[in-house]
């Protein structure tokens, strides 16, 4: 699902209400939002370096920041710069998750404009609690908050009504696929997200996403065919075109294969830093298949075979 990138210009028009701005170092950037009232609108996205895996995007809308990045000192640079030129205050943050990466400035957020109050689905330490269907109203725009668990249980996503775009959080990225902590969950919170119906998709990390509804049904077509690869290697040994590794067993017999087997049958050219991350995906649909009745778990080995030996997917 990798997608060919290219540089961001420093300036952008992004919608008839979206600029998004590079923020001067090359990997941080802000989106501006602007409406045609006396006062500015303004969403701003920063992200961490200028390599798209590691993006972290951030928007503010007016009074309304969403995720506040890692923490950096450049992060608290560029947005109290960003506040002064718009004459504006953050009034509220909405956190997406608990990842750091989306909640680590909250306290230089504070610092900055200390009456700000800090939302999250499941507020604590001072956070006010993100209830699913919560109507945020700002001028000139208004977000409906969605709680979509699957990247993380706490997850949540909101919905620009007026634009019909949908800010996707760490569900569904601009670029590649995202990691999940319960496969079951996640095709579920796709499902409700897809049936949204939005047009442009607002992610965490990478570019804007031009038709949202037709990503999330790309990935949800890539997880079961994932499923379904992984159900293959466990039943047959391979995928079916000779990619057959040592660590499966000889034709015919039941075959118990760990993560990592399947993802060296599966992913035979991945690079050795992401077979870690692989291995999750992978253990996540073994779960899944588990709870179907499909495929069983040796207690001693901790590998999977299928329930009975070879079976139908």
């Amino acid at each position: 699902m990798a997608a060919q990138r290219f540089p961001l210009p420093e300036v952008e028009r992004l919608s008839g209400s979206v600029i998004r701005l590079l923020a001067g170092n090359p990997g941080k950037r802000v989106r501006a939002q602007s409406n045609n009232g006396s006062e500015t609108t303004i969403w701003h996205c920063i992200t961490s370096d200028c390599n798209y895996a590691n993006q972290i995007s951030l928007f503010l809308l007016q009074y309304t920041l969403q995720d506040t990045g890692e923490g950096r000192p450049s992060w608290s640079a560029v947005l109290r710069e960003l506040l002064a030129a718009e004459k504006a205050t953050v009034k509220h943050a909405l956190l997406t998750h608990w990842h750091r990466d989306h909640v680590g400035g909250v306290a230089d957020l504070l610092k900055m404009c200390p009456e700000a109050q800090v939302y999250k689905h499941d507020g604590r330490e001072g956070q006010l609690t993100i209830e699913d269907g919560q109507i945020f109203q700002v001028q000139g725009a208004t977000l409906r908050a969605i709680h979509t668990p699957g990247h993380t249980t706490d997850h949540v996503s909101f919905l620009l009504e007026d634009e019909n775009a949908l800010f996707t959080g760490d569900n569904v990225l601009g670029h590649g696929t995202a990691v999940f902590e319960n496969l079951v969950l996640y095709l579920s919170t796709l499902e409700k997200m897809r049936n949204l119906g939005a047009g442009r998709g607002y992610p965490g990390h990478g570019a804007v996403i031009e038709d949202c509804e037709a990503k999330i049904t790309e990935y949800i077509d890539h997880r079961r065919q994932r499923e379904e690869e992984v159900f293959r290697v466990l039943n047959f040994g391979g995928l079916g075109n000779g990619n057959v590794r040592a660590a499966t067993a000889a034709q015919g017999k039941p075959r118990a294969l760990s993560p990592a087997d399947l993802v060296a049958v599966i992913y035979p050219d991945l690079a050795e830093e992401l077979r870690l991350s692989a291995s999750h995906g992978v253990l996540q649909v073994l779960l899944k298949l588990e709870g179907e009745g499909k495929v069983i778990r040796d207690g001693e080995s901790e590998k999977w075979m299928v329930r009975g030996g070879k079976a139908a997917l």
